[in-house]
């Protein structure tokens, strides 16, 4: 089984669990009002799963390479022999950015949390113009943040846990 396949079956995996969670799990919390909504808090969750699923299985039964010669390979296919040609180190440092991301939202505030994350992970995809990388970073996590938290009321620190709330 070639690479991607196994992805998808990681992936697929992982869109059954999480379906289970959102078919099963969520919505006996519901309060009693909340049972006779049409759109639950849960019915995003099990539209992403079953398009998961779906995604997942195409790649995973080979439907997405129907009428396709397998024998030339293409350019853009992930050979698993050659894995170090690849920018294995960018995509292991985005996902400790990732983690560090997670770990600092709460004690460092969604506005520098935000901010430092986007400028970090645009150098390391190599963005060199240290000017725009702020401004753009500044301006998105500003605007995120008044979304979430002025458009659609849920509240999100902006500041560090020292600051206030």
């Amino acid at each position: 089984m070639v690479l991607d396949r196994w992805i998808a079956l990681i992936f697929v995996t992982f869109c059954c669990i999480y379906g289970y969670a959102a078919f099963f799990t969520m919505d006996h919390l519901l309060p009693p009002f909340m049972q006779r909504n049409p759109v639950w808090p849960s019915t995003f969750p099990k539209i992403l799963a079953v398009f998961g699923i779906i995604a997942g299985l195409i790649v995973l039964l080979g439907i997405e390479t129907l009428g396709k010669s397998e024998k030339v390979p293409r350019t853009t296919d992930i050979d698993y022999r050659r894995l170090t040609d690849y920018k294995l180190g960018q995509a292991l440092v985005l996902l400790g950015l990732m983690v560090a991301y997670a770990l600092m939202l709460r004690p460092a505030g969604f506005l520098a949390a935000t901010a430092v994350f986007l400028v970090a992970s645009s150098f390391v995809l190599g963005e060199r113009k240290f000017l725009i990388m702020v401004v753009v970073a500044a301006l998105a996590t500003g605007f995120v943040w008044y979304l979430v938290q002025e458009v659609l009321g849920i509240f999100l620190r902006p500041f560090p846990f020292f600051m206030g709330t």
